[in-house]
């Protein structure tokens, strides 16, 4: 399964904004400023967020983005859903049915094939664990010096 930066970007935005939550709205360009991310492909991919109910957008000069849920309300799925879509990421498009199995009796195809099962078996899982974590579980595994070092720097990017 491959998934866009976007994914991580939106992630690692929500772990910040969580840590920021007494300084909210945060503004796109110091959030980009946090990752070397570009602000306005950054503010695209917020968006995103903002329409999936993730993240809340607050217009004008002193406007920005916080949380719309609190972490534990907010899964990995939700964030992977929104950037990259509710899509399958394996499409069986039944070339079983072509060449040689375009001889074949039709009935052979009722049932989906193996790999199709597999796949589909896979992904489901994938999906599941997703769904399981929160954003939440992922701040409690972040070491505490990943946040202090976070949050000094993102004080230093507002002088």
């Amino acid at each position: 399964m491959k998934m866009s930066e976007g994914v991580e970007w939106g992630l690692h935005c929500c772990v910040l904004l969580h840590w920021l939550e007494d300084q909210w709205p945060a503004p796109t360009a110091r959030l980009a400023a946090q990752f070397e991310l570009p602000p306005e492909y950054l503010k695209k991919r917020l968006q995103t967020l903002v329409r999936a109910g993730i993240l809340e957008s607050i217009p004008g000069a002193q406007g920005g983005y916080q949380l719309a849920r609190t972490p534990d309300r907010i899964t990995l799925m939700d964030v992977v859903a929104a950037m990259d879509g509710r899509e399958d990421a394996f499409r069986c498009t039944e070339i079983r049915q072509r060449g040689a199995g375009a001889e074949a009796n039709p009935a052979e195809f009722k049932r989906p094939c193996g790999i199709s099962s597999a796949m589909r078996r896979a992904e489901l899982a994938w999906r599941r664990e997703l769904a399981a974590t929160t954003l939440a579980d992922v701040i409690a595994e972040t070491p505490a010096p990943a946040r202090r070092r976070a949050l000094a720097f993102y004080e230093r990017l507002g002088n």
